[in-house]
Parts: C-alpha cells; structure tokens; sequence
C-alpha cells in the first residue's frame, strides 16, 4: 500500500519541517509515503471562503485519481486512539487498498465536492491546531501506527 498526504500551503517554520522531514523518513522504513504539498491559492482577499474551497478543491482533485481511498482529515472526523488507528491502517491493507490518501484543507476546510469523493473523515483532536502542526501530529501518528503493527517499543500503552 502506498499512503500520501495531500496538504494545503508550505510549512514556513523550519522547526516543523526539521521534524516532519524526519517522521518522514522514519515512515519510509514500513511504508512507500508521499507528503504532496499544494501551493496557497493566490489573490484570497478577493474570495469567498464557498469560492476559495472550491479552487483548493479543484488542485486537491488534480492530485488523486479514480482508484486512489480518500481520507479527509476534519475536525468532524472520527476520532482513534493510536491503537485503534493502527487497526484502521491494517485493516485498508488488507482490503487491497493501494494508494490511501489523507488531505489537509485549507483554513476553511473542505468543498462538497471533496466531501462527496472521500471515503472517510478522521479528527486528530476536539482542539484546533496549526495545518502545520497538523502535518506533524499526522505523520508521527502514521509512524507510531506502523510501530504498533510491527510490535516495535515506540509505542507505550
């Protein structure tokens, strides 16, 4: 299974992107992984937030195709503890899933278009954070996931 997170705008703080480079890395040890960033939409003053999701919407369904499992990283999304969503991550390989995607939105969240196409919605947390911090929490999770599955000392219940 190939796993990519598809996420919205450029991390600017180097210290976050020191850490999601090495989380990153760490990842590609157990799974093939892709961080696709989609570049900030130009000119937003000039937009609504209906039109400004519809263009991220647009880029986000520029990079994924047909047979590709969209996952929505929401804030109305179901919630996992580490444990259960490393059985989440086992249970889309087992169903033949090749390529999962996960999508950060945008400051005001996701078009219906994309709402309509995803197969799923995850929260990380009832508390807002960064989109760049999210990036980070995300693929430590997918890291820490994978260690669970593989019965590594990472992960301590």
């Amino acid at each position: 299974m190939n796993i990519k997170l598809i996420a919205i705008g450029k991390t600017d703080n180097k210290a976050l992107q020191t850490l999601v480079d090495d989380y990153t890395k760490r990842l590609s040890f157990y799974v093939k992984f892709d961080l696709e960033v989609i570049p900030d939409i130009k000119n937003v003053k000039n937009l609504s937030e209906s039109q400004q999701k519809e263009k991220e919407g647009e880029l986000i369904l520029s990079k994924i195709t047909t047979t590709d499992h969209l996952i929505l990283l929401d804030e109305n999304g179901k919630t996992f503890s580490s444990l259960s969503f490393s059985s989440e991550l086992q249970k889309k390989m087992n169903s033949g899933v090749k390529t999962l995607v996960f999508v950060i939105g945008g400051p005001y969240g996701f078009s219906d278009t994309i709402y309509m196409k995803a197969k799923g919605r995850i929260s990380l947390s009832l508390m807002t954070f960064s989109h760049q911090m999210v990036r980070l929490f995300f693929i430590e999770q997918l890291y820490r996931g994978f260690t669970i599955l593989k019965n590594e000392p990472y992960h301590h219940q």
